[in-house]
């Protein structure tokens, strides 16, 4: 198999596996919310994980604190519903964003915040960001400036100076480095955002299941909470109607942690330590440079292009994550269920769709020039993407191709993905 979704998740090693076979066999773990010795040894192996992901994040653990969640999505969940938004702070999100974030605007309009885009170039980068956020401070006043580290679509690294920047016109800064994989690549400590969220299996595979929401201790004290739960309060009366959120990390994590797979996350920072993350990132991207080298020029026996790649088509301030459309010889984009039809019977791993990123998408298929609206509107309340092909004309694309590479990737693996391309050259 040539895996090659690690945009999706990354693979774990055997000895991850091992190492936790082993921790839950010759340990005893208990829930955390006790005194006990079993409940000491998980908290000892959640404060473990924390510490870890600070590192991984070059975040100053004075400054910093690590709240645990399920995943990205919950992680940015926490910050929606408990972010100040009002008609003095609204929301302002990239294009490129994934769907976890993009509902961030639910939130925000329905305490009357106005919520502002940032659209983005041809080449799927932020199109001058800096000076369109000038304009949303002044209609804004300020609030949150949410974007990803890297895409999730086209794998455009974007320029985290923008953090700085919205800081200085009163916005707090949410980062997405769910897209960023293995690789990481942000440094908190250089670019000091109020949030970052992201899920451990896109770093090493193993646990499943386990996120995080790194903030700055200052920014957590100004969330204010819709609800609390069991772990995150000091005292509850129901007789008298009170309760007392607990302090930092603790008033945010919802019932009992994920004890048991805090162990997991520890083994996967333990095998990740024995990378030289540059040498990685170097790898990463000449893995990414072969692939676009050797796609982009391919054409059809008629001299049309076969690959319709979108993003950048070189590795500059880019990750490993392509996204394109093979066309047929008439130039008419070939759907990318056929492509992920041909790809599991050649046993090569990659993903179709838009990668629950719609705004890439639209900016990457041109949505906003062929009449895009009309279809959703038609098909509102009986929306598929069948009925969307059909409303657009089959000369439109309605989704794409990811490949994306991580550490195990190899030449031979990408070559395997060469192969299936070829096959629809006619």
């Amino acid at each position: 198999m040539a895996y090659l979704d690690f945009a999706g998740a990354a693979l774990y090693g055997a000895s991850q596996v091992a190492n936790y076979a082993r921790r839950l066999e010759r340990g005893l773990y208990g829930n955390p919310h006790s005194e006990h010795a079993p409940s000491r040894a998980s908290m000892a192996e959640i404060d473990a994980t924390r510490e870890k992901a600070l590192a991984f994040f070059d975040a100053d653990p004075e400054v910093y604190e690590v709240v645990l969640t399920a995943n990205t999505s919950a992680a940015i969940k926490l910050v929606a519903e408990s972010y100040p938004f009002g008609p003095g702070k609204g929301l302002v999100l990239s294009a490129d964003n994934h769907n976890s974030v993009n509902g961030m605007r639910e939130y925000a309009r329905a305490v009357g915040a106005a919520v502002h885009v940032l659209p983005l170039t041809a080449e799927l980068r932020l199109d001058c960001p800096a000076d369109r956020l000038v304009l949303s401070a002044r209609r804004l006043g300020g609030g949150l400036l949410a974007f990803p580290a890297q895409s999730n679509f086209s794998g455009v690294q974007h320029d985290l100076g923008l953090v700085e920047a919205a800081q200085d016109l009163g916005f707090d800064v949410l980062l997405d480095a769910a897209g960023c994989g293995v690789s990481g690549g942000v440094s908190l400590r250089e670019h000091p955002a109020e949030f970052l969220a992201f899920s451990f299996y896109k770093l090493f595979g193993l646990p499943t299941g386990l996120g995080a929401l790194i903030v700055r201790k200052a920014a957590l004290a100004r969330l204010r909470r819709p609800w609390f739960a069991g772990g995150t309060v000091d005292f509850v009366s129901v007789a008298h109607d009170r309760h007392q959120l607990s302090a930092g990390h603790h008033g945010f994590e919802d019932g009992t942690p994920d004890f048991l797979n805090a162990g997991a996350v520890v083994d996967g920072f333990a095998f990740l330590e024995r990378v030289d993350r540059r040498a990685l990132t170097a790898r990463l991207k000449a893995l990414t440079g072969y692939f676009l080298d050797r796609v982009v020029g391919l054409k059809h026996g008629n001299g049309a292009p076969l690959v319709r790649v979108y993003g950048p088509q070189g590795v500059t301030e880019r990750g490993g994550t392509v996204a394109f459309n093979l066309l047929d010889a008439e130039g008419f984009p070939v759907p990318y269920a056929l492509v992920e039809q041909r790809a599991y019977a050649q046993r090569v791993a990659i993903r179709g769709g838009c990668f629950c990123n719609p705004g890439a998408a639209e900016a990457a298929f041109g949505f906003a020039d062929i009449g895009a609206l009309r279809c959703i509107d038609r098909l509102r309340g009986r929306f598929t993407v069948a009925e969307f092909q059909a409303c657009l004309g089959a000369d439109k694309a309605v989704g794409a191709v990811r490949l994306s590479v991580g550490l195990p990737t190899t030449m031979e693996d990408l070559d395997r993905a060469l192969e299936l391309v070829v096959g629809f050259a006619l």
